[in-house]
């Protein structure tokens, strides 16, 4: 219900429109065409909350535009967004886990350098951090640690 619906039960509609600036026969035009469905409209919304629910919620408004463009229809990214939000939809990504970082520095090393990486001549100190490195083998079974030599120097 509009707000000239409401103070036309006090004022006339005429002197309601002409306070808000507004043409009566466009405020008559806007009641004409509230009441209106379009067919089209209603067989895309629909479309889009079944395309909605078998991405298992997921689909927002760019994909939701691919995919009922690879149906035939021509739909935006922007007329996509305004049939979900009409249809109450919301995309429901998760969000991916942090990244947590190990609380203990070293189970198998210690820390001889305790990050004081300057030297007086190169190749002296060569470091490698174990905890860092993600490997499929299996390090907790024997208690050992997997490692890869990279040589570069000639």
């Amino acid at each position: 219900m509009t707000l000239i619906e409401k103070l036309s039960e006090r004022f006339t509609v005429t002197d309601l429109c002409r306070v808000f600036g507004m043409n009566r026969g466009r405020y008559y035009d806007y009641l004409k065409q509230r009441d209106r469905v379009d067919p089209d409209r209603e067989r895309l919304k629909f479309e889009a909350i079944q395309l909605h629910t078998q991405s298992r919620r997921s689909m927002g408004a760019r994909s939701l535009s691919a995919a009922l463009k690879a149906r035939g229809e021509q739909v935006g990214r922007f007329l996509a967004g305004r049939l979900m939000a009409e249809a109450g939809l919301q995309s429901c990504q998760r969000r991916p886990r942090p990244y947590r970082h190990s609380v203990v520095q070293s189970r198998f090393a210690e820390n001889l350098l305790d990050r004081q990486f300057e030297v007086s001549a190169p190749n002296q100190v060569r470091l490698h951090s174990y905890n860092e490195y993600r490997t499929p083998v299996d390090q907790e079974k024997n208690g050992g640690v997997a490692s890869i030599t990279v040589s570069g120097i000639s």
